[in-house]
């Protein structure tokens, strides 16, 4: 949805109806993740005949990482390395908590550094690579 809104960005808004048409995804699910992304402030909503939803900010200004914690919580391979989440009384000397937290902060380091304007110049470059127009 995030992506959708991406390629819209500076040129309008966009419905649920047309961003699950174009993911082929459920309206339904769509409806779900939008409350938190406005509660957060990363899109917008405009009520009327021209509605629909759009980005609150840059697309540079919006990481992968920001988007899937709101959504889906902080990404551990184990819970053990989730602040607040261990009761573990090994957690202080534990090898193989060490290496969860190297996992963890090597995938918070890569949807950090991954913004959303990052995500559509993938997709113009796969674009053209592929000689095709997949925004139409």
């Amino acid at each position: 949805m995030m992506f959708e809104l991406t390629k819209k960005y500076g040129f309008g808004t966009m419905s649920l109806k047309d961003i699950a048409k174009n993911q082929e995804l459920s309206e339904t699910y769509l409806e779900q993740l939008i409350a938190p992304l406005r509660k957060a402030g990363l899109v917008v909503s405009i009520r009327g005949a021209q509605g629909g939803y759009s980005l609150a900010k840059e697309p540079e200004k919006i990481t992968v990482g920001e988007i899937i914690r709101l959504l889906e919580g902080p990404l551990a391979p184990s819970d053990c390395v989730i602040e607040g989440e261990s009761e573990c009384t090994r957690a202080e000397y534990c090898v193989t908590r060490t290496i969860w937290e190297r996992i963890m902060d090597s995938i918070n380091n890569v949807i950090d550094s991954i913004t959303l304007k990052d995500m559509l110049n993938d997709f113009y470059k796969l674009e053209e690579k592929k000689g095709v127009n997949l925004h139409e």
